[in-house]
């Protein structure tokens, strides 16, 4: 296992030295065959930028990367909770119509009238 680790890491080695030789190349080509003009960039001086700027999107996507992750669960757990309270506000809301839907408007009434008079003062509930 550990053999093979070397060999990757030669390889990665091995690809990192060969572009910074094409690098090297590309920038001794465009040197030598298109002179700087007046109203142009250097595309030398291009490519050096490209490369910082991929510096510097490397490192902010290495950053970001844990964020994006954390951003997910999150919405994941939000979406897990929020599944579960209308599963429950659902179940409440059937078993308050069945319990409701049980009682005739007779019951209803007098149904409330007991909850009135349970509220009252302790001599009539029996206190």
């Amino acid at each position: 296992m550990e053999e093979e680790v070397n060999k990757l890491e030669l390889m990665f080695q091995k690809a990192d030295s060969d572009l910074d030789y094409i690098q090297y190349k590309v920038e001794y080509e465009i040197k030598s065959n298109h002179p700087d003009s007046a109203g142009e960039k250097n595309p030398v001086t291009l490519l050096k930028e490209l490369s910082a700027i991929q510096s510097r999107y490397q490192t902010l996507h290495a950053h970001l990367k844990p964020i994006a992750i954390e951003q997910k669960e999150t919405k994941s757990r939000i979406c897990a909770t929020l599944n579960n309270t209308v599963t429950m506000i659902q179940e409440l809301q059937k078993y308050i119509d069945l319990e409701l839907s049980l009682l005739t408007e007779e019951e209803k009434t007098a149904a409330q009238q007991l909850k009135s008079h349970m509220s009252g003062p302790a001599e009539w509930r029996g206190d």
